[in-house]
């Protein structure tokens, strides 16, 4: 009896390894459309859920074309969540072809929409109203993970906020009248809407980078920039920025910093998750549209 003691504590000392619910590890597998997207159900779903972005870092949503991979990973997925507009149309025909029995949720269908305009991201405040989806959605085919799923949601919402409030307060500091927004397509309405920022044009006077501009619409966008004494051009930083800097030439503009838009950056830029772009787009905006004398610095 005196030689099981030590046993008979040690076997009660020793942790149980167990995560939610007594389940460790990833339980659910979803897939996402973009790579704004993969993070959002990441930082939702956490080590339980194993996530497949079909979009890599730095890849145009709008020029995307399938792979076989992508019908593979659909096929296996539990739930697939996709931003929804044109952006990621693509997915239909993906879907179709994949079969499988994975829910799918449409996100662009349970935030504040501007028209046509499929960059809801760009505005935090939809991203919290994403969040919410996402964890429902996940709740939905992992009940056991109700509890983390809703705790991981809370705290990625109170990070939201805070990001919303920290730019605001930045933009705020560049004078109304410099508020001046040029890009290489029109994929920050929804930014400039919330920060008060007015766009004057676009390179590509599109909500796709698939559009081409005509000389006229070069022209035309050069006389804007001239009367509207804008500073910067802002290119994307997934897209060749040759005709930025053709424009800024003839119009007597810089050419700013490049900004996260349709997609987020490889790992350790300064795009690799959603919540560094967006401070990143507003540390750079706010310094060329005031012509540098507006820094912002998001690390205190």
């Amino acid at each position: 009896m005196r030689r099981l003691l030590p046993l008979l504590a040690l076997l009660i000392v020793l942790p149980v390894g167990c995560g939610e619910s007594g389940q460790s590890g990833a339980g659910v597998t979803a897939v996402a459309t973009t790579t704004q997207v993969a993070d959002f159900v990441r930082n939702v779903g956490g080590d339980r859920v194993s996530v497949d972005s079909i979009l890599r870092p730095n890849s145009d949503p709008h020029e995307y074309e399938p792979r076989p991979s992508d019908a593979a990973a659909i096929a296996k997925a539990d739930v697939v969540f996709r931003s929804g507009g044109d952006l990621d149309g693509w997915l239909d025909e993906v879907v179709d072809s994949a079969g499988g029995d994975a829910d799918q949720v449409t996100l662009i269908d349970s935030v504040k929409r501007e028209g046509d305009d499929p960059h809801w991201w760009q505005d935090p405040r939809n991203v919290i109203l994403a969040v919410a989806v996402i964890r429902d959605a996940l709740t939905k085919v992992d009940p056991d993970g109700r509890t983390g799923y809703a705790r991981r949601a809370a705290a990625y919402t109170a990070k939201l906020r805070r990001l919303d409030s920290e730019v605001a307060r930045c933009v705020g500091r560049v004078p109304p009248a410099e508020r001046k927004l040029v890009t290489t397509h029109d994929a920050l309405g929804y930014f400039a809407d919330r920060y008060g920022i007015e766009v004057i044009g676009a390179v590509i006077p599109s909500l796709s980078t698939q559009a081409q501009p005509s000389a006229k619409d070069v022209g035309q966008l050069v006389d804007q920039i001239k009367s509207e004494g804008v500073r910067a051009i802002f290119p994307e930083a997934a897209l060749s920025e040759k005709l930025e800097q053709a424009i800024s030439r003839e119009a007597g503009a810089e050419v700013g910093g490049q900004l996260w838009a349709d997609t987020l950056g490889p790992e350790g830029s300064s795009g690799e998750t959603y919540l560094g772009a967006v401070r990143a787009n507003a540390a750079t905006l706010a310094k060329g549209m005031s012509g540098g004398s507006v820094t912002c610095d998001f690390s205190r």
